[in-house]
């Protein structure tokens, strides 16, 4: 059964501390969307999950599908604009062929471009595993209820998708690279094919596993947008030829959706990744490009440098760790009495802003134990290009079974054996000295 994950972004590319950041090598306007993105997930998260206290007294605990935000009649039509997952992808793809071009200037190879990302994807996944795992077995020893249990690491962990997704794109950035420099049109082509044949094939088999192969093809599209913003293509641009080209993106989504071949909310359109998410990535990077200079002008106030420097250093532990802190102070809350209103009701509605910042300070507090594993630290030698495939396959098994078959005590411990495998393997590989004749 393919999960349908909802709103998550992704992090991964905006972990060095502010005060190692050349300012004149960066756009710091990617930094903002990066930022604005991973806040806005945590934002959507907070209005899917309702715990709280009915009138009767009794438990409320909604399923994304009969959330509070998910049963306004407005919400479908709002995630053509709030289904920002695209957005993310072309981001890291400027983020990914900037770092990666720097790096062979330096003289890296490949397998020092893919150690060093993957290893920033899978260090600090490792001790949110670890975490499952733990929670878990001590839920299950202490006999809680299963089902309930189930629905919360099952709603918690379903932001893992991102690192498959992530981790496989910058696992093939050189070899994207490579495909971009020498035929750019044609791999986009290429890209926009396989995943029209992927979801082809997907609805005449009705076999939704098939989905999965646009893991590749749709994020990877993404990617490449970022590749081709980051060559200047869209700057080239007219700002009228920008909103034509996006004015056609999203009118293109009216006969894909109109039609029922797919669902009209984008969400679930995530996972599996579907050609709407294609056109989404292209008005979102027009998008992007127009607003610009508007951005540049807020990332020249002290304020917002401060802001995105801050969450951005601490990203993937905001991305990873946002839920289960949700889903914590929402059991918390409801021990306080009249702390936690039902789901929904007008109090709750207003209660989300406050509870927005308090999940942000949890976190970051948070960020001071597990955050360690998000900075980047010395490392040893590359290891043998067949040793750093192996430890990307490693870091991207444990969230693709999560993606697929839900968070679970099994797939928590594989993921933590796994990524810990992958990090040992990538961080600590030491080669032989030479010894001299």
């Amino acid at each position: 059964m393919t999960k349908v994950a909802h709103q998550a972004s992704t992090p991964a590319t905006a972990n060095s501390r502010s005060s190692s950041i050349d300012l004149s090598k960066r756009d710091l306007t990617l930094d903002l969307a990066r930022v604005f993105c991973v806040l806005l997930v945590v934002a959507i998260h907070l209005m899917m999950v309702g715990v709280g206290v009915g009138q009767d007294g009794q438990l409320i605990a909604t399923s994304p599908v009969d959330s509070p935000l998910g049963i306004q009649p407005w919400f479908a039509g709002a995630t053509w604009a709030g289904q920002i997952m695209p957005l993310f992808f072309v981001v890291g793809g400027f983020a990914s062929i900037t770092a990666w071009r720097s790096m062979v200037r330096r003289g890296g190879t490949a397998s020092d471009y893919v150690r060093n990302r993957v290893l920033r994807l899978a260090q600090p996944a490792l001790p949110l595993y670890i975490f499952y795992a733990v929670v878990i077995s001590v839920a299950t020893l202490a006999a809680l209820a299963p089902e309930l249990l189930s629905i919360a690491v099952q709603g918690a962990a379903s932001p893992l998708w991102f690192l498959a997704a992530y981790t496989l794109c910058q696992a093939m950035v050189p070899t994207m690279v490579g495909f971009h420099t020498r035929r750019p049109r044609a791999t986009l082509v290429a890209l926009v094919a396989g995943a029209v044949i992927v979801d082809s094939l997907r609805h005449l088999t009705g076999i939704q596993e098939v989905g999965l192969a646009n893991l590749f093809f749709v994020w990877l599209f993404a990617q490449q947008l970022g590749f081709w913003y980051a060559d200047g293509w869209f700057a080239a641009r007219r700002w009228w030829q920008l909103v034509l080209i996006a004015v056609a993106a999203y009118a293109s989504l009216v006969p894909m959706t109109f039609t029922g071949q797919y669902p009209f909310d984008m969400l679930t359109n995530l996972n599996p990744p579907t050609v709407p998410l294609m056109a989404l990535a292209i008005a979102q990077a027009c998008v992007l490009r127009l607003l610009r200079p508007a951005l540049a002008r807020l990332m020249n106030t002290h304020a917002a440098r401060a802001v995105v420097f801050l969450v951005g250093s601490r990203l993937m532990t905001v991305y990873l760790w946002h839920l289960p802190v949700i889903l914590i102070i929402s059991g918390a809350l409801l021990l306080i009495p009249g702390a936690a209103p039902t789901p929904g009701s007008a109090i709750w509605w207003w209660s989300r802003p406050v509870l927005f910042v308090a999940v942000l300070l949890a976190v970051f507090a948070l960020s001071f134990l597990v955050g360690r594993w998000e900075a980047p630290r010395e490392i040893t030698q590359t290891p043998p290009a067949s040793v750093v495939a192996i430890a990307a396959v490693l870091a991207f098994i444990p969230s693709l079974l999560v993606t697929q078959y839900f968070m679970n005590l099994t797939l928590a411990i594989i993921g933590s054996t796994f990524l810990a495998a992958s990090v040992l393997m990538l961080g600590r590989w030491r080669t032989r000295a030479t010894v001299p004749a």
